[in-house]
Order: structure tokens, then C-alpha cells, then sequence
């Protein structure tokens, strides 16, 4: 059962690598009549919305788009493109972790979820939960639109504010949707991915090379 749950992970995680459709042909995929009766979708269409890409076509399993209008989806994009950015850091930071780099001051913290109960035994332990509460803040704060400017993003999830930039205007729009496309796709890996991590830590079970067990 386990090698099961496992390859299913790994087809979900592979499929969330593929590029979407949308960024390289003018023909999006549309959701099929049997989608639109079973998903009750009755509104608005979302199914050329990017990241919309076979197999799985529109996706929206709990009916959250039912009655749902633009501002709905961008809602609902906004926390995907958020929860997809914040997952891509903690697997960086959970690989990095067990593979023994960490910060001056916190070399006797052990990695994986040991780490939190750790951090609190130690003046230098809850002076890096500070500055980790401190960049939450931050990050929370800097990523978001910042409407009381003179600048409009672009799109659901744009918070450079016109401030960071790193040659974005400069690419054609082909270019801007397939970075994007590579975005909420590596978004939707990394979510599966540390999920899977932490669940096999918690189950015992190593899926990192060498047999490394983090948090043990």
C-alpha cells in the first residue's frame, strides 16, 4: 500500500512539472460537458485559465468555483500561488537542513520536525525562532500588492510593486506565461513534496538518498 501511495505521488509530482498548454499554443484545454455537469460549473468558464493542462483538465474537485465569479478564481489563485511559493522554501530548506548546513548559532539543533522542540531548549535556539519570526513578518508584509502605490499588477500574485523588476518587461508574453507556467507548477510539486517528507519522517520511512531519517 505504501509503494502505491508513493508511485502516486510521484505521477501527481511529474505531472506538475509538465509545462502548460496554454504557454506555447493559442488552444487552451476546456473542460469537458461531464466536468461542467459533475462540478456543477454554470458560471463563468475557467478552463483557459492558465494552468489548466491535461490530464486532469479543470480541476476543482470541491465545487469551490460553482458559483464563483473572476474575483472567486483570483482568490483562489492568489493562496495557491502563495502556498506553492512557501512550500518551494521549506523543501529547499528541508533537504538543505538534512544535509547538515545550518546557521551560526544553531549547530546542535537537530533537522526535520525535532528541530522546533530544540529551539526552544536554547538562548541561540529562540534567537533563530526571532529571526525567523521576524522574516515572516517581513515576507508577509513586502508580498502582497501594494495598492496605496501608483502601480498595477499584472497579474494574481505580481508583488514586485514596481520596485523589482530582473528583466521581466523585457520578455515577449510567450516568455512571461511559460515562467509563470514554471511557477504554479513547481508550486504544486513542492506542495507534494513536503508533505511527503514529513509524512515519511513521521512514518519512519526514508526517501532520501543515503538512507538519511531526518529529526532521528
Amino acid at each position: 500500500m505504501m509503494k502505491i501511495a508513493v508511485l502516486a505521488a510521484l505521477a501527481g509530482s511529474a505531472v506538475a512539472f509538465a509545462p502548460a498548454q496554454q504557454a506555447r499554443t493559442s488552444t487552451a484545454v476546456s473542460a469537458t460537458e461531464a466536468q461542467k455537469e459533475f462540478f456543477g460549473i454554470t458560471t463563468m468558464d475557467f478552463s483557459k485559465e492558465l494552468g489548466v493542462q491535461p490530464p486532469l483538465g479543470l480541476w476543482d474537485p470541491l465545487g469551490l468555483l460553482k458559483d464563483g465569479d473572476q474575483s472567486t478564481f483570483d482568490d483562489l489563485r492568489e493562496k495557491e500561488i502563495k502556498h506553492g511559493r512557501v512550500s518551494m522554501l521549506a523543501v529547499v530548506g528541508y533537504l538543505t537542513t538534512a544535509a547538515g548546513v545550518r546557521f551560526p548559532g544553531a549547530g546542535d539543533i537537530p533537522d526535520g520536525l525535532a528541530s522546533w522542540g530544540a529551539l526552544l531548549n536554547t538562548q541561540d535556539g529562540r534567537n533563530v525562532l526571532t529571526q525567523m519570526g521576524a522574516f515572516f513578518v517581513i515576507a508577509e508584509i513586502v508580498n502582497r500588492d501594494a495598492h496605496w502605490l501608483d502601480n498595477k499588477a499584472e497579474f494574481v500574485g505580481d508583488y514586485r510593486n514596481g520596485a523589482l523588476d530582473f528583466g521581466w518587461d523585457k520578455w515577449s508574453d510567450t516568455q512571461k506565461m511559460k515562467k509563470r507556467s514554471i511557477e504554479l507548477n513547481n508550486g504544486r510539486a513542492a506542495m507534494m513534496g513536503i508533505w511527503g517528507l514529513v509524512t515519511h519522517e513521521v512514518m519512519g520511512v526514508s526517501i532520501l538518498p543515503g538512507g538519511i531519517l531526518p529529526g532521528q
